[in-house]
């Protein structure tokens, strides 16, 4: 190791300090830690937590966690074929595509036990984790304007910890990206989910469920409602609505989702006395609605980043795709001799993004906008539903499932992406 190298080394507590153990945070750590880098990971609660979530993962985020090594196999992963669509008076299941790119499967795992399984998976690559440590704001080189840190709160007490290299995946309210300027962007469409657990007889479907048609009154809503069975005895069932629509200020949505379940067979079980945990909210960022990914000395991975899919509202995957992606850029960035060598690698990160999501999140981001006027939504769903070949079609283009070289459908999807202006 050169001289200089061992100074770097020498004034930093690890590598790289990653804020937050989601799933982009944990991705990243792990990734890194496996690339030999010493990495530090900070979260502010402590495992296990609750999260907002769906609990569905699709195949995208499964091609993830089997190249991470995590056991899927393992008791507690809930696999399914595919998606139970549910429109225009029409009921239609829809496998899994087969592909050579993604696996043929998805899974249901609870964002209870998910997060901590993927963090102390990182720590057994030899990630530093800290838990209870909320992260307060960057340290700035005086001379650059660099993030050469960062301050926080541990135990009541302040700290602070120094790396070569700071991450923020500190979710949509990133403290970190705010404090470094870097702000949401207000032509990005915003997503609200909220979701309950109920015992139910369906806890063990082999299909995940989407509903295209949520009511309010006389109003059909851009959104969709979903029932995941979680293989517990219960099933996580929730809605997820967009900000495109006039209706989207006034809505309660809480009181959505229990009209919404008062339509459903009793035998279902979708009550009050069945519900195992209140009515829980979330935001959703999307289609890179903060940017941009990298700035002095500071990467963006996951929800800090905005890189929920507008399309379906699918946020864990693209953490994990983002916090791989950006592992590898920082691996090449840190093995370059020279502070400038090193800036220039770290800078194309967000091109890259780019490059891997930009044109589909701006389809995603006209379609969202597409089905927010009234009766867009109303038009496609009777019309598409009744037509299993263009459904088909339509679950590849929103699940953004294809490969390179695939069928028609694959081509044309790939070609649209490509001509898009990237987000």
């Amino acid at each position: 190791m050169s001289e200089q190298a061992r100074v770097t080394r020498r004034d930093v507590d690890a590598d790289v300090i990653v804020v937050g153990a989601g799933p982009a945070g944990a991705t990243t750590a792990f990734h890194l830690a496996r690339a030999g880098l010493d990495v530090l990971l900070l979260e502010k609660t402590r495992f296990p937590r609750e999260k907002v979530c769906g609990d569905g993962l699709t195949p995208r985020a499964v091609k993830e966690l089997v190249a991470m090594g995590v056991d899927i196999d393992a008791p507690g992963w809930i696999r399914n074929k595919g998606l139970r669509v549910y429109g225009g008076g029409v009921r239609l299941e829809l496998d899994w595509p087969e592909l050579s790119s993604y696996p043929d499967f998805g899974l249901v795992r609870t964002r209870a036990d998910f997060d901590q399984i993927l963090a102390r998976h990182a720590e057994r690559a030899g990630v530093r984790l800290r838990e209870g440590v909320n992260v307060t704001g960057p340290v700035l080189d005086e001379r650059s304007g660099h993030v050469v840190g960062v301050t926080a709160k541990a135990d009541g007490e302040e700290v602070s910890y120094r790396s070569r290299l700071v991450v923020a995946a500190d979710g949509n309210s990133t403290r970190l990206s705010i404090a470094m300027g870097l702000h949401k962007r207000e032509d990005r469409p915003m997503g609200v989910a909220v979701r309950t657990y109920y015992k139910s007889p369906r806890h063990d479907d082999d299909y995940l469920e989407t509903w295209l048609e949520l009511w309010d009154g006389d109003r059909l809503l851009p959104g969709y409602g979903w029932i995941f069975p979680v293989g517990d005895g219960t099933s996580n069932v929730g809605l997820g609505l967009l900000n495109t629509s006039e209706a989207f200020k006034n809505i309660d949505y809480r009181d959505l989702l229990r009209r919404w379940m008062k339509n459903t067979p009793a035998e279902w079980g979708f009550t009050d006395e069945n519900m195992t945990g209140p009515i829980r909210g979330a935001a959703l960022p999307m289609g890179f609605n903060r940017q941009p990914h990298y700035t002095r000395g500071m990467v963006l991975v996951g929800d800090a980043g905005g890189s929920i899919n507008p399309f379906n509202g699918e946020g864990i995957a693209y953490a994990m795709e983002t916090g791989r992606t950006a592992a590898e850029v920082i691996v090449q960035a840190l093995s370059r001799p020279t502070p400038a060598q090193r800036e220039r690698v770290l800078l194309a990160y967000p091109r890259i993004l780019k490059d891997a999501h930009g044109g589909y999140f701006t389809l995603g981001r006209l379609f969202v906008e597409a089905i927010g006027r009234p009766g867009v939504m109303s038009f496609a769903t009777r019309h598409g539903m009744p037509h299993p070949t263009l459904m088909r079609f339509a679950f590849k283009l929103l699940a953004n499932l294809t490969d390179r070289r695939g069928d028609a459908s694959d081509r044309i999807i790939n070609a649209l992406s490509k001509v898009a202006p990237p987000s």
